[in-house]
């Protein structure tokens, strides 16, 4: 994963690279009276040429246009980037929102069936304690009448 990105970024400065060199710097060179970005210097000391125009000494200057077009291929590059990360993140927060949502969801139905599993057994539980009631007045019920026949019965 991270030799693929590195030639995608590799790659996509290019990419910036041309669209500075290309687009930018032209368009900005309308407005420059050198014509781009390129030939803004200052120079500090003149190339020194001999007779024959071959160059003795190289010309020393300062590179403003080549540094201003270097600080808008980072700006660039950052903002791009930026963007990618702010996607990725933000559909990163999106699927793991989801997912806490699931989870939550999960443990409600959960906690709704064994409240439910609870309030049946307690429904259960009451109806045997009814039925049990009902069965000991029952056999009460029967030994007073049993109790009833027999005085009835001595009576006799």
């Amino acid at each position: 994963d991270m030799a693929v990105g590195v030639v995608i970024g590799a790659s996509f400065g290019k990419i910036v690279t041309g669209l500075v060199n290309y687009i930018i710097n032209p368009f900005v060179g309308i407005f420059v009276k050198s014509g781009n970005l390129d030939s803004i210097k200052t120079v500090i000391s003149k190339a020194v040429v001999d007779e024959a125009g071959n160059v003795v000494t190289p010309e020393n200057a300062i590179l403003w246009g080549t540094w201003i077009q270097t600080i808008i291929d980072f700006l660039l590059t950052a903002l791009c980037i930026f963007i990618v990360l702010r996607i990725l993140m933000k559909a990163k927060n999106t699927l793991e929102r989801k997912k806490i949502e699931a989870e939550k969801k999960k443990a409600e139905d959960e906690e709704a069936k064994a409240k439910a599993e609870k309030e049946a057994a307690d429904a259960a539980a009451k109806a045997a304690e009814e039925r049990q009631t009902l069965i000991e007045d029952s056999i009460i019920r029967q030994a007073e009448l049993l109790e009833n026949i027999r005085v009835l019965l001595e009576k006799k």
